[in-house]
């Protein structure tokens, strides 16, 4: 098997030095992993990268939902790319698709261009085309390093043959990295099956809130969520994973 890498996806500092503490090759840094990731703030960037020494991927997605952008949240992304590369991030995670469900080639060249010598990864609006074989190939002719891929399913292991087809037909000229419910036994499972040496995930637990004093009828985030029942990398998740990647690398 070729090189491995275990990106570990983190909203906050605790969970990023939990993940370097575990061993993982990379961070990919958003806020609200609660309703999938959004960009995060700068202070959170500067302060990932003080107390880690891992490589940092900062997600760029501006708002929760679809990945069609109109013309203001273009503009933001711009910024936040150009933000990004002059804090010294490694790389950014992007993606715009057309009202077509086709990638938007043209606007992604944009952001690529303004990243310049920073990583470019395509997220998982890439699970939201219509087509994913042309769009793997329009990120590999945009020289794009990563797509971070389910198979086009919520679930790496339900997306498992897609998956492979995209690994084989990749060729080795664009990263393909599987997300979606990743663990220590997905990975162990996934690699004899798609033969990637590539995966994402958040290895969250519920971690309660060291409040005391609840006010249960008072709450100001999502109504299904309870406010003090955090998420948090665990550290033991991450080895495990690591591990696996480990034993499988020196076989």
């Amino acid at each position: 098997m070729k090189h491995s890498v275990l990106e570990v996806c983190a909203d906050c500092v605790q969970s990023a030095v939990n993940a370097d503490n575990a061993g993982a090759d990379r961070i990919e840094l958003c806020s609200n992993l609660v309703i999938g990731g959004v960009t995060p703030g700068k202070a959170l960037f500067k302060l990932v990268k003080k107390y880690t020494g891992v490589k940092i991927r900062v997600l760029l997605r501006p708002r929760y939902g679809d990945y069609c952008y109109n013309a203001y949240e273009f503009e933001q992304l711009k910024e936040e790319v150009q933000m990004y590369h002059e804090l010294g991030a490694d790389g950014v995670v992007i993606g715009i698709l057309r009202p077509d469900g086709r990638l938007d080639e043209e606007r992604m060249f944009e952001l690529i261009k303004i990243a310049g010598n920073m990583d470019t990864a395509l997220h998982r609006a890439f699970d939201a085309c219509v087509n994913p074989m042309e769009t793997m190939e329009q990120a590999v002719s945009l020289e794009m390093k990563t797509i971070l891929t389910g198979g086009q399913c919520g679930n790496a292991w339900n997306g498992r043959e897609l998956l492979k087809e995209l690994y084989e037909k990749s060729a080795g000229r664009i990263e393909i990295l599987a997300a979606g419910g990743i663990n220590a036994e997905v990975i162990e499972n996934l690699i004899p099956l798609t033969g990637i040496a590539s995966y994402h995930m958040s290895g969250k637990v519920v971690v309660d809130s060291i409040m005391t004093y609840r006010k249960a009828e008072m709450s100001m985030g999502l109504p299904e969520r309870d406010e003090y029942a955090l998420w948090q990398t665990s550290e033991e998740k991450v080895k495990q994973a690591v591990q696996v990647l480990k034993n499988v690398q020196n076989k």
